[in-house]
């Protein structure tokens, strides 16, 4: 099963907190109880978005966390790719020459347009909508067709 592991499900909880208050500084304890989240998660997941430009802290009495950029210009990609690396639905959708069958393979150009359209997806939608209530769900129907057949 495909899925967001639990520490960016969390970091996109606290981006979603500071995106409530933008400009306000708030502690990571603020977060955590904001957040309805353990303290030491709350860390755990900061520094990596600290790393990646997402949230800027602030030491001393009145420190704390806000957003480095409008809520409007964070994807959810930039979230992921934050907390997780490069998003890749297969190996060979990251890497080139890293898997054996890859000169023979008829599904690896598909694996990344597959990959492609996720990534449009997740950089669709930002940290903003995210703090709106959720619209009905519509379905997005994939079709892909194989560029050539095997063997041909």
């Amino acid at each position: 099963m495909l899925r967001v592991t639990k520490l960016t499900d969390y970091a996109t909880l606290v981006l979603t907190v500071l995106a409530a208050a933008p400009g306000e500084v708030l502690s990571a304890a603020e977060l955590a109880e904001r957040a309805g989240l353990e303290a030491p998660t709350v860390a755990k997941v900061l520094k990596p978005l600290a790393q990646a430009g997402l949230v800027e802290g602030f030491r001393g009495a009145n420190g704390g966390y806000r957003l480095a950029r409008p809520a409007e210009a964070i994807g959810l990609l930039d979230i992921v790719t934050a907390m997780e690396g490069p998003l890749g639905m297969t190996e060979c959708s990251l890497h080139d020459s890293a898997c054996t069958l890859e000169r023979r393979c008829g599904v690896r150009a598909n694996w990344r347009r597959i990959n492609d359209v996720v990534i449009d997806a997740l950089r669709g939608v930002t940290l903003a909508q995210m703090l709106a209530p959720p619209r009905p769900a519509r379905r997005i129907e994939v079709r892909l067709q194989p560029e050539s057949p095997l063997g041909a």
